[in-house]
């Protein structure tokens, strides 16, 4: 008897869930009502498209165990994709003083833009699977509280019902799971959001003659100081490329859309590196905005039945704040997460409990997004849905102590890349090798400026238009 899931959303999460069914299922469909471009192109579907992207060393450790046959690393790298090593291609001012750059590369993460990524997974998952790709949009679940059996969905012929043995939602910020399940007759679904008011601005530039490498650069946002948040970062990406990406939070620090006001802002930052980079590089695009960046989180996991055959992965479980660069690999996680449980299983797709089991497993990684994005997001003023508790008090004040060591002890450092990487959980901070190097303090000295070498001061110094 052919067995068929169906995947709801062409994102990055809804074909990684693909490839992981793809293993075990005859038939995968996934549907998504976007027409999909044939090429990197944005689409209107993703309302963060436009803005940085950071995938992690454990999102693409993930990606590489989902995709058969596939270097993914490679293939997005032979696509135009960047790969930056934490421990010495970044330069990063943190609330705590600068990262040094040490000789050991530490986890690699890799820049591109977001359709890159999505075009370039899309393609490696139709190429290598018999996943295929329907325009459509899905309308409700079908089936009971206990077992879910399809979907119903609309398209140019009409509204149709699919059945199916396993679905999977990832459709996105935007998913209407709530709403399905309450159809079903689910109605404990408790939610969360914790709101900054961040607002992104990004432009691209095309990247300096001479400067093509040249470090990730980034200046992050204060959260403790009881001011709004301002922060900005210039990455390199496909096509000669310089993506600059500024963000701030409600109440003043809201980077602005017009081009001189955008530079002015970068030069306002607490370091204004990333005004001096771009005042000397050609700009290539207008500034885009965007303001859906709250953190939200649907505790799926916690619901007292949850019905089989179901599972909810990506943007559909669980938003972040973007400014924290988590969302692409906590949704490649979750991923993993379905392909191990789907292989552990005895008696395939239909297996009862097997969709819960994917789901309280997939909430562990989205588990430490949210306490890394909340627990300084809940720090700025005006935020909205959280405020800092004793325990938020006693974690911030220890983790500000870590990172100020990080600054100048490898030990320290080490361990800030690994949770940054996603390669670990925050468990990781408290080995006793980092709980003591913390408590023990930075026995380098604190570095003076932002750590270039003299040929990237030389690169820094030529593009400045500031005086600076």
């Amino acid at each position: 008897m052919s067995r068929r899931a169906v995947v709801i959303g062409a994102g990055l999460a809804g074909m990684l869930a693909a490839a992981a069914l793809s293993a075990v299922a005859d038939e995968v469909v996934v549907l998504d009502r976007d027409d999909l471009p044939a090429g990197p192109e944005h689409r209107k579907g993703l309302p963060q498209g436009r803005h940085a992207h950071l995938l992690m060393a454990g999102g693409l450790a993930s990606m590489e165990d989902l995709v058969p046959g596939v270097s993914m690393r490679k293939h997005l790298l032979a696509a135009g994709a960047h790969e930056i090593p934490l421990g010495s291609g970044m330069v990063a001012l943190t609330p705590e003083g600068w990262l040094r750059r040490w000789r050991h590369p530490g986890p690699h993460m890799l820049t591109c833009t977001r359709a890159l990524l999505d075009w370039a997974v899309r393609g490696a998952v139709l190429d290598s699977t018999g996943v295929v790709i329907r325009k459509a949009r899905v309308l409700e679940l079908t089936g009971s509280r206990q077992c879910v059996t399809g979907v119903r969905l609309s398209t140019d012929a009409g509204e149709e019902e699919l059945a199916a043995d396993f679905v999977v939602d990832a459709s996105g910020r935007g998913s209407r799971i709530v709403t399905w399940l309450a159809g079903l007759g689910v109605d404990d679904v408790r939610e969360k959001t914790v709101d900054a008011g961040l607002v992104n601005a990004t432009r691209l530039y095309r990247t300096p003659e001479g400067a093509g490498r040249f470090p990730l650069t980034m200046v992050q946002a204060d959260p403790y100081q009881g001011r709004p948040g301002r922060s900005g970062m210039v990455l390199p990406i496909e096509g000669d490329r310089w993506m600059v990406s500024l963000a701030g939070t409600r109440g003043g620090g809201e980077p602005p859309s017009d081009p001189d006001a955008f530079l002015r802002y970068t030069l306002d930052l607490p370091d204004p590196v990333v005004g001096r980079l771009i005042s000397g590089a050609e700009p290539l695009t207008d500034v885009h905005v965007s303001r859906s960046t709250s953190n939200h989180r649907r505790y799926l996991e916690k619901v007292r039945s949850w019905p089989d055959r179901l599972v909810v992965l990506g943007d559909a479980l669980a938003t972040f704040n973007p400014a924290y660069g988590q969302g692409m690999s906590v949704a490649a996680l979750g991923a993993r997460e379905l392909a191990r449980e789907l292989r552990r299983s005895s008696s395939g797709l239909g297996e009862p409990g097997l969709a819960r089991r994917v789901q309280r497993r997939a909430a562990r990684p989205v588990e430490s997004a949210w306490t890394m994005a909340v627990s300084q997001d809940v720090w700025y003023p005006g935020t909205r849905g959280g405020s800092p508790g004793l325990a938020d008090r006693l974690v911030t004040a220890y983790t500000r102590r870590m990172i100020r060591t990080a600054t100048g002890s490898y030990t320290a450092a080490s361990a800030l890349w690994d949770v940054m990487s996603m390669t670990t959980g925050p468990t990781r901070l408290l080995r006793p090798s980092t709980v003591l190097a913390t408590l023990s303090g930075p026995p380098l000295p604190a570095a003076v400026g932002a750590p270039l070498t003299e040929e990237e001061r030389t690169v820094l110094r030529r593009l400045d238009r500031t005086g600076g």
